[in-house]
């Protein structure tokens, strides 16, 4: 069985990359997320994420990285192998962004880590179907004006979203998985989850072309039953 670390951003990816790799076998250790000194992230607040890791019952690293990215990745990736013995990070990475090599397979390769990318390539809108039949809850954390208006802000990702998406998607460009930061994702309940996340206050914000939620008070609920 191979010790693995979930590169976690909180989203629907990574939440559905921990899924697969669970079912696959793999010894899920813990949740890691890369990130600057003093990170203040728009689509995926780092308070969320701590109660997500504490729903699962997984602990959360964050690791530091400054430049230059390539070796701070590395020292990172390094230190998942030797301190915590793991031997596999797991993402949700779909596609190659912008025609680039996939960065954490790059930073990987010198450490001698095994990367596992069990959403690569897949049809989006079979992931997005699947990722609502499986019983997450997910709600639009960040959008990208240019693709969708502010009111997505907050709404959940179910068969109505993805209908809307996917006319967007015939009218241009859009991708519906949001692989071009046309939006983001927080997910606050499903497979895995003993608790659930209730965002019982925030409001909506916009820096430069993004519309974000600026979450205000959480809390973890129980599942009735």
């Amino acid at each position: 069985m191979r010790n693995a670390a979930i590169l976690w951003t909180g989203g629907k990816d990574s939440a559905m990359a921990l899924y697969e790799a669970a079912q696959k076998g793999y010894h899920i250790r813990c949740l890691v997320t890369f990130a600057p000194p003093e990170p203040r992230f728009l689509a995926h607040p780092l308070e969320l994420i701590r109660m997500q890791a504490q729903a699962l019952g997984l602990p959360h690293h964050v690791l530091t990285i400054n430049a230059p990215f390539e070796q701070s990745y590395e020292a990172g990736l390094r230190r998942l192998k030797e301190e915590m013995c793991i031997d596999c990070v797991v993402t949700g990475d779909i596609a190659a962004v912008g025609g680039s090599p996939n960065w954490i397979r790059e930073r990987s390769r010198p450490v001698g880590m095994e990367v596992y990318t069990p959403l690569w390539g897949r049809d989006r809108h079979g992931l997005l179907q699947r990722f609502v039949e499986l019983g997450f809850r997910v709600r639009f954390s960040c959008v990208n004006t240019r693709w969708l208006n502010a009111s997505w802000v907050g709404r959940e990702l179910n068969e109505t979203a993805i209908a809307e998406l996917r006319i967007l998607g015939e009218q241009g460009e859009l991708d519906l998985c949001g692989e071009q930061g046309e939006y983001h994702t927080m997910v606050i309940d499903g497979p895995g989850f003993t608790q659930g996340i209730d965002i019982l206050a925030y409001s909506r914000r916009s820096a430069d072309a993004l519309a974000y939620m600026d979450i205000h008070e959480l809390a973890l609920m129980e599942h009735a039953g």
